[in-house]
C-alpha cells in the first residue's frame, strides 16, 4: 500500500477595505521553505530528504540562484509560501495600520 500526502499551506485572507479618501500600500513576499522532493519514487516509496528551508547556492540572476545548498534540489521542490503586507494610512487616524 502507498500512502501520497499532499500538503497545500494557503494563506489568505481578504483584505481589509480603507475609505476611499486613503492611501493603501501593498507588499508581497516569497519564501520558500521545507522540500518537498520524493526521493523514493523509483520504488514506489515516500521519502523527503529533511530540508526545512531553501538557501540559494549562487548569487541572484545566475543558475545557482534556484538550486538548493542544503539539498541540492531545484527551488520548486521547496514549499512557496507568499506573504502579503498590506498598509494603510488612514486621514481620520493619526499613523499607519499594517495588516498582515
Amino acid at each position: 500500500m502507498t500512502t501520497r500526502v499532499t500538503r497545500v499551506i494557503m494563506r489568505r485572507q481578504p483584505p481589509r477595505q480603507c475609505s476611499t479618501n486613503n492611501t493603501t500600500l501593498e507588499r508581497r513576499t516569497v519564501q520558500h521553505g521545507e522540500c518537498q522532493r520524493n526521493h523514493a519514487i523509483n520504488v514506489g516509496g515516500f521519502v523527503v530528504d529533511g530540508c526545512m528551508e531553501f538557501f540559494p547556492s549562487g548569487a541572484e540572476g545566475t543558475v545557482g540562484a534556484l538550486i538548493c545548498d542544503t539539498c541540492g534540489c531545484h527551488k520548486n521542490f521547496h514549499q512557496r509560501e507568499t506573504h502579503i503586507y498590506i498598509t494603510c494610512h488612514c486621514t481620520s487616524d493619526s499613523g499607519y495600520h499594517v495588516f498582515r
